[in-house]
């Protein structure tokens, strides 16, 4: 599993749930330590930005064996910003977006889970929602648009270090430091609507794009404990003590090193295990030329064994078929506004719409769908509704050929594959409730 001569290093250390700060703090630091391209990159950098997994409202932050199940943990932010501090001079800024409380100034407070810890070090927090911003053209023209709104003082950041909960997604598969990035994009007005990426078909490959443009020096995944099934709401006793610290030198190796010792396959894709919702945002990111699925082709270390089969799944919370037809109407619909992109400005431009069977079922300024989509829907609640931003320049550069590329995909499971339903412990949500 090792190649000394890649262009990836991981590293993944034991380090008991329960233990100490100091304990904690000496085990990333022996997990960190071998990852020179990282530390280069970390000791040239005049600033340094931070993206912790952090934010969210306090009354309904579960907990597991005394620590968040899902969000970082005070010890491992703490053994972070010790570490930057001693082993940089770089100024320190730890940078989210929050959809709590958005009007508090000058920093969010009331969802900032690591408020004491960045205190205790003095480190800053920047809310990426507040100005400046800027537009960024991703590298290499994008995989799902070709420039995106974000921070201006993030992306002139020297550096960014990535620090992320081990943990599954319902529509993700695996969040892991890849996914953690979105919570980097700035929100309205200044950009588009969070649910806006946060779209079936884009979003893997958004992510994949602000992989690009973020391209983190240092990527950690707290998995002193870790969180299966699905983030937020299930209340059903899913988390995990997994005993381990991982540390990496690109976010993509990171995660699929992360995602093994789930005990998952990081080169697997939509309707396998976790991935049931969406394509893996890992995979399509390897697809487009950065980083790796290959645990071969990363040089990786581990002191810990993966999990056992079955211990860390993703929750379905539709049936297949019902997420098979939403996704080829997403694409259907997606093509159609691309082919009749001239009328729809017409009469729709610098709006947003909601686009089902051809039709425009709502269409708004401003982006805020402030009515239920299942209404919307009407009598065809398997078929999708594309959103977009009616632009007549088109100046986000989304790129249609990820939606002919997925009904190309869908034609050929319709062909030759026969849809199974998944493993007996993986249950659809409404089993769960």
């Amino acid at each position: 599993m090792t190649d000394k001569t890649s262009d990836y290093r991981v590293r993944a250390v034991h380090c008991d749930h329960g233990s100490e700060d100091n304990a904690v703090y000496e085990a990333l630091k022996r997990a960190t330590a071998p990852l020179g391209k990282a530390w280069a990159r970390l000791k040239s950098a005049r600033s340094i930005a931070i993206k912790f997994n952090q934010d969210f409202d306090p009354k309904r932050v579960p907990l597991f064996e005394g620590q968040r199940e899902q969000l970082v943990s005070d010890k491992v932010a703490r053994a972070v910003l010790r570490l930057l501090r001693e082993e940089t001079d770089a100024e320190l800024f730890c940078v989210d977006t929050t959809v709590f409380k958005r009007d508090t100034e000058p920093g969010v407070r009331f969802s900032t889970q690591l408020a004491q810890v960045l205190d205790e070090f003095g480190v800053a927090y920047v809310n990426a929602d507040r100005p400046p911003h800027g537009v960024y053209e991703v590298p290499g023209g994008g995989q799902m648009f070709r420039r995106y709104v974000l921070n201006q003082q993030t992306m002139e950041a020297d550096a960014l270090v990535d620090v992320q909960k081990l943990k599954n997604h319902a529509f993700m598969g695996v969040t892991l430091t890849l996914k953690n990035l979105f919570g980097l994009m700035t929100q309205m007005p200044a950009n588009r609507p969070r649910h806006y990426y946060h779209h079936l078909v884009r979003m893997p490959y958004m992510l994949a794009d602000l992989g690009r443009l973020f391209d983190p020096a240092l990527n950690i995944v707290d998995g002193l404990v870790g969180q299966a099934g699905m983030e937020w709401g299930h209340g059903r006793g899913f988390g995990r003590a997994t005993d381990t610290l991982i540390a990496g030198d690109h976010p993509v190796a990171t995660d699929t090193c992360g995602t093994h010792l789930m005990g998952l396959d990081p080169m697997t894709d939509w309707l396998a295990e976790p991935f049931h919702r969406d394509r893996n945002p890992l995979l399509v990111a390897a697809e487009g030329g950065y980083g790796t699925v290959d645990l071969n082709a990363i040089d990786f270390e581990s002191e810990v064994a993966p999990q056992p089969e079955g211990t860390f799944f993703a929750v379905m919370t539709d049936s297949l078929e019902t997420v098979i037809s939403w996704r080829r109407t997403m694409c259907e619909q997606a093509l159609y506004y691309r082919d009749h992109a001239r009328e729809l400005t017409e009469k729709y431009a610098g709006e947003y719409i909601l686009l089902q069977d051809d039709e425009v079922k709502w269409h708004d300024p401003n982006g805020a769908i402030r009515v239920s989509r299942r209404q919307l829907a009407g009598e065809h609640p398997d078929h999708a509704m594309f959103f977009k931003y009616v632009d007549p320049e088109e100046t986000e550069g989304e790129h249609y050929e990820v939606y002919e590329s997925a009904l190309a995909h869908l034609r050929t499971l319709d062909r030759v594959c026969k849809i199974e339903r998944p493993p007996a412990h993986v249950a659809e949500w409404k089993d769960l409730r």
